[in-house]
């Protein structure tokens, strides 16, 4: 059964005489003959009735022009599906993000893209950088929005902003209500940190800011799970890390454990919040994200406050 048959069946079924519905389909009546006798002895069975005065469906005919409605729909439905999918207009894209990113860059990218692409779907998953780089080259994910930038030519990349990294304490350590510390003073201090693979760009600051100091960090503990580290430096003596977007936020839930936020100064430890793609990847739905993401900046990031104050808490 061809599908042009079905296409000239309902033409004949629209218009009950064999001179429109060819000239409808720009064909000649004997050619338009030809297609109806093939899909009725493709079918077995008569599906237009004529006679020199009127042209009729069979109830076969009446029968099967339901379902090839449908399967004409059907059809026309995949074709425009592929052609939107082709364009970038729909689809599903898959995004990976951290903390700050879920913060900062997602709440307006994703209204941009909602209101440009109503019918692109995107998927989202919180994860650390390293493991958001695994997925992006595993073709689990789309697009990463990690801190750091690869180096790896196997990924392009886009700067959105930075973002500055704040020391998280109990409120029980003799920190705790202080609006900022030099860097060095870390040193003083076991801190808590994370393995390396899981976020490099965020170890490599902190240890870069030591090493500015003249310091080596006492690292006492290592844990991977930001929320849990929140937790444990509640507990525990500790000095852990997270970016100000993170910290500002565990600082301030209500009730339940509550860590203190402490800026550091001298230096402020920074970093790059990136937008990373496969080079590979020529997907016009990823071209829509990064041309939404690019419409909708700047991106408002807290800033280091503390660094204007350093002078003061000498």
């Amino acid at each position: 059964m061809e599908f042009r048959h079905l296409v000239s069946f309902l033409a004949i079924a629209e218009e009950l005489h064999f001179g429109r519905a060819a000239t409808k389909l720009h064909l000649t009546q004997p050619s338009l003959s030809q297609q109806l006798q093939r899909l009725e002895k493709t079918l077995g069975v008569e599906l237009v009735a004529r006679t020199s005065h009127e042209v009729r469906l069979t109830q076969a005919g009446r029968a099967f022009e339901m379902q090839a409605r449908t399967i004409v729909a059907q059809v026309d439905k995949a074709a425009l599906t592929a052609r939107e999918a082709a364009a970038g207009r729909t689809g599903t894209i898959n995004v990976g993000y951290n903390f700050p990113a879920g913060q900062h860059v997602l709440p307006t990218t994703l209204a941009k893209m909602s209101a440009d692409f109503p019918d692109v779907t995107v998927g989202m998953c919180e994860k650390r950088t390293g493991p958001q780089l695994h997925a992006l080259a595993a073709g689990a994910l789309d697009i990463a929005l990690v801190y750091g930038h690869p180096v790896t030519s196997e990924f392009r990349y886009r700067r959105l902003l930075q973002v500055p990294l704040v020391a998280v304490v109990g409120q029980g350590h003799r920190w705790a209500g202080r609006p900022g510390v030099p860097f060095a003073e870390v040193a003083h201090h076991p801190c808590i940190l994370f393995a390396r693979d899981q976020c490099p760009a965020m170890y490599d600051a902190i240890l870069a800011s030591a090493q500015r100091c003249g310091i080596s960090l006492n690292v006492a503990h290592t844990l991977n799970d930001p929320g849990a580290t929140a937790i444990v430096v509640s507990i525990k003596p500790l000095v852990g890390f997270a970016s100000m977007s993170r910290g500002l936020s565990v600082g301030s839930n209500a009730g339940g454990t509550r860590p203190a936020v402490v800026q550091l100064y001298d230096p402020v430890p920074m970093i790059d919040l990136c937008a990373v793609w496969r080079a590979s990847d020529e997907s016009p739905l990823v071209e829509a994200f990064l041309d939404c993401m690019e419409a909708v900046r700047p991106f408002d990031c807290p800033a280091p406050a503390a660094r204007a104050e350093s002078k003061l808490l000498r």
